[in-house]
């Protein structure tokens, strides 16, 4: 394999120019799923491959058109090749397995680079699995890992090492501590080291300026996590903002902020309205403003994110995901219609399928380009001051995220 080479870690907005992002190819990880596993797996479904293979290289392909792209499975193989790296990550592995720690060890000390990346990531099989056990894997695949935004954050020059909320993504954590800090050589954040209940996940972390965070605080992100942002910026900014929105625990579409709002542009955004318009299921549900200065914390209830964002000069329309009707709002919602990523300033990629959706950003001025003429080089994204990249979706969607849970970025202008 070619040695890959890092880039500088910085982002410091949602919207700058996109210069280097982090992705993971899905892989057999996620055919290890069948209906008896998929809830612990945190899926409402299991996923046909082929299709997501389809669709999943239409969306790297877009991106590969427009920045530099590292993915997860090439930089883990690389910095196992370093002996040192590679009984680190070993270790840390079996930690706590218990009796079958030995076994596990053995299995894995016995693999060549390749195959212990792909081990660490695709999960192993009991050796003696009777083919009816429900419990085949000893060591569990990591069905989420192309997800790439929720385990790890860059947030300015540093990563947060995110603190999952639930067992079967907290291994991909460590996958992400070795990459930032073997790979990037970057300084890492982990809330947990501070507060073994404090959580937080990618999804909810929006870097709006470089002194102001959005954030959700739902089933994903705590008050903990959000505290232990609050103290770390206290300590190392005069002045600081952190914009808090309440997030309902249930229906499982509504796990991150990206599931409901996210930055289109500097001075535009994605929506689902019933957020703004605190209704349905984001009745009462509060929007905190948290303002440091000078080591003073100030809490201050604010009507909505909108409003909490023009208190502090930063004025953002809205497109509603799903457009004006609130039943197709619902609908759309649910297969990720808010959760778009940008490229640059009201440059964005998302799903197809949520035509209204598209439709809604087309009357808001972004011209709609199609995946594959991208790819095919018929369309030059570069060409176009507003657009939007359209890729197919029918099986990535039923995972539980979009183009903003799969993209973690790691350099922007």
């Amino acid at each position: 394999m070619q040695e890959i080479k890092p880039c500088k870690v910085n982002v410091c907005s949602e919207t700058g120019r996109l210069r280097a992002v982090l992705l993971h190819r899905p892989g057999t990880e996620i055919e290890r799923m069948t209906p008896l596993n998929a809830e612990h797996a945190l899926y409402s479904d299991i996923l046909n491959k082929p299709i997501v293979d389809e669709e999943y290289a239409r969306f790297s392909g877009v991106l590969e058109r427009w920045t530099q792209v590292y993915y997860v499975e090439d930089i883990l193989e690389q910095i196992l090749s370093d002996p040192n790296v590679r009984q680190e990550m070993i270790r840390e592995t079996v930690r706590n397995y218990g009796a079958q720690s030995q076994r596990l060890f053995e299995f894995l000390d016995s693999c060549d680079t390749k195959q212990l990346a792909a081990a660490l990531i695709e999960g192993y099989e009991y050796p003696q699995w009777d083919g009816v056990n429900d419990e085949r894997y000893l060591l569990e695949p990591l069905y989420n890992l192309f997800f790439t935004r929720d385990a790890s954050s860059t947030i300015f020059n540093r990563v947060l090492i995110n603190s999952m909320s639930f067992e079967a993504r907290e291994r991909e954590t460590m996958i992400y501590e070795a990459i930032f800090h073997h790979f990037f050589g970057v300084e890492t954040l982990n809330a947990m080291e501070w507060n073994r209940w404090a959580r937080t996940e990618g999804g909810d972390i929006h870097i709006a300026s470089p002194d102001l965070l959005c954030v959700g605080q739902g089933i994903r992100t705590n008050g903990k996590g959000i505290e232990y942002l609050v103290q770390t910026f206290a300590r190392e900014r005069e002045h600081f903002n952190i914009l808090v929105q309440q997030l309902p625990h249930r229906p499982d579409s509504f796990i991150h902020l990206d599931m409901v709002f996210s930055f289109l542009g500097q001075h535009q955004c994605m929506v689902f309205e019933p957020l703004l318009r605190k209704q349905g299921l984001f009745s009462g549900k509060e929007t905190t403003l948290i303002t440091i200065d000078h080591g003073k914390v100030t809490y201050r209830s604010v009507r909505n994110m909108l409003d909490g964002l023009r208190s502090l000069g930063m004025y953002v329309d809205p497109v509603l995901g799903g457009g004006p009707d609130p039943w197709v709002q619902l609908r759309e919602q649910w297969h990720s219609g808010t959760n778009f990523f940008s490229l640059g300033d009201c440059k964005v990629i998302g799903y197809r399928r949520n035509t209204y959706t598209i439709d809604a950003l087309d009357k808001a001025g972004f011209a709609v380009l199609e995946a594959d003429d991208i790819i095919s080089g018929k369309v030059d994204m570069s060409t176009y001051d507003r657009f939007v990249a359209a890729f197919p979706g029918s099986e990535l969607p039923r995972a539980g995220g979009g183009a903003r849970c799969m993209t973690m970025p790691i350099l922007r202008d």
